[in-house]
């Protein structure tokens, strides 16, 4: 998958992806659909009590695969469908939903708490602490992962900008995808992001 979406921009990039037939592209995008789905509502911040620091860790690197495959599927999905000249065929509701879905539930549960502290929750049920002393307390230090799974949140971000401007979306879908590209605003640490939210949330404004 991994290879996949970075094959899949470069096809958009040549500008090529139209010669492919409609039919296959279909079959390809309901496949990745499913791929989506499989990472979609996966929690990377567990904390098992009864789990050794080894066990734990083996169960995060497995999650965290999975959530990065999604992740390379959103984005072959979306090169697709933000490809020119594509046929109405491609624009599939249910796999634009699963991307929104996906991406969503990542920012908030997956990257906002890894990189500003004020979006983690104490799993020892602690006192909270104030923002300014939470973020005092953070470490700059991230897994190579979890950066990764950042950069490809962005480019997803970015591109349903792109999608945005070439396909019309329902009410419902606009609305998650507006709290999507306003939030990143309130999140520290993340620039890059606050970056591709302005796109969306140009794109938005636009309809």
């Amino acid at each position: 998958l991994s290879e996949l979406g970075s094959e899949s921009a470069k096809i958009k990039a040549m500008g090529i992806m139209d010669k492919l037939s409609t039919e296959k592209t279909v079959k390809v995008l309901n496949i990745l659909e499913k791929n989506i789905q499989d990472g979609s509502k996966l929690s990377t911040l567990l904390n098992h009590n009864n789990d050794t620091e080894d066990e734990e860790r083996l169960w995060r690197d497995l999650i965290m695969e999975r959530v990065t495959k999604s992740a390379d599927a959103c984005l072959t999905a979306i090169n697709i469908m933000t490809s020119p000249n594509m046929p109405k065929a491609v624009y599939i509701e249910d796999v634009i939903e699963r991307i929104i879905q996906y991406t969503k539930f990542h920012l908030q549960n997956t990257l906002y708490p890894q990189y500003d502290p004020v979006y983690r929750v104490d799993p020892h049920g602690g006192g909270l602490l104030s923002s300014k002393a939470k973020r005092a307390k953070c470490s700059t230090h991230k897994q190579r992962v979890i950066v990764m799974l950042y950069n490809k949140v962005c480019d997803i971000v970015s591109s349903l900008s792109e999608l945005l401007e070439i396909q019309l979306l329902t009410d419902t879908t606009i609305l998650q995808v507006s709290s999507m590209g306003i939030t990143p605003f309130f999140v520290e640490n993340v620039s890059e992001l606050q970056l591709c939210a302005i796109k969306l949330v140009t794109a938005v404004s636009t309809f």
